[in-house]
């Protein structure tokens, strides 16, 4: 597989904590305009995984190779309780350095957040404050966004607005990685891999949407 045939890819990586071995030689490739779910029982190494991806956490061994800007929603929400909605937007249009925030705010009004716009975030409930970690990882129009947990205390109507625009990301040719502890969503995957015993395994292929060519 060529440099130009992936987006991320992951070779040996191994991650321990202490005499812990969470991650023992992950291996895997994310392909241009493919959604993609990784899932694992509970202290399976999921985040571990996702935090060594986005560079967040060093691997012991291995290294990752992505192309383009990353996006990183992790389960843990990074929004401050004393700033507003529309403070964070600002606070992350100059850490992305965009010159508008126009995605912001079609994103915003796309998952129902525009009412909050001026209200702290620590009044927020948490499928909200979710909702705004979101819009935190998407709004500089990322190739690679990584999400753990996404959709995490999301009503059905918000979670059918997720879905549709990681769908609209990936026909533009960017990719999504999403990290679960379940697969009830398995038939909205391209592909579906399993973290166990701190190795990814592909499963069996899903009857999901498909990539373009």
């Amino acid at each position: 597989m060529s440099s130009e045939d992936f987006t991320l890819q992951a070779m040996g990586l191994h991650k321990a904590f202490g005499s812990h071995q969470v991650l023992r030689g992950v291996d895997f490739s994310l392909r241009p305009g493919e959604i993609m779910g990784i899932i694992g029982e509970n202290g399976a190494g999921k985040t571990t995984l996702l935090r060594v991806l986005s560079g967040e956490l060093r691997a012991d061994r291995g290294s990752v190779v992505h192309r383009g800007r990353l996006g990183y929603c992790p389960q843990r929400i990074v929004v401050n309780n004393e700033l507003t909605v529309q403070q964070h937007l600002r606070y992350f249009q100059s850490a992305y350095q965009l010159t508008t925030l126009t995605r912001a705010h079609e994103l915003v009004e796309r998952l129902d957040l525009t009412r909050y716009l001026s209200r702290k975030a620590g009044l927020l409930s948490g499928g909200t404050k979710q909702k705004l970690n979101l819009v935190l990882a998407l709004m500089h129009d990322p190739g690679v966004v990584l999400m753990d947990e996404p959709y995490q205390g999301f009503d059905w109507d918000n979670y059918l607005a997720f879905w549709a625009i990681t769908r609209e990301l990936c026909d533009r040719g960017q990719s999504v990685l999403v990290i679960s502890h379940i697969a009830h969503d398995i038939k909205r995957f391209d592909r579906l891999h399993r973290l166990r015993e701190g190795q990814v395994f592909a499963e069996k292929a899903t009857a999901g949407r498909k990539v373009a060519p």
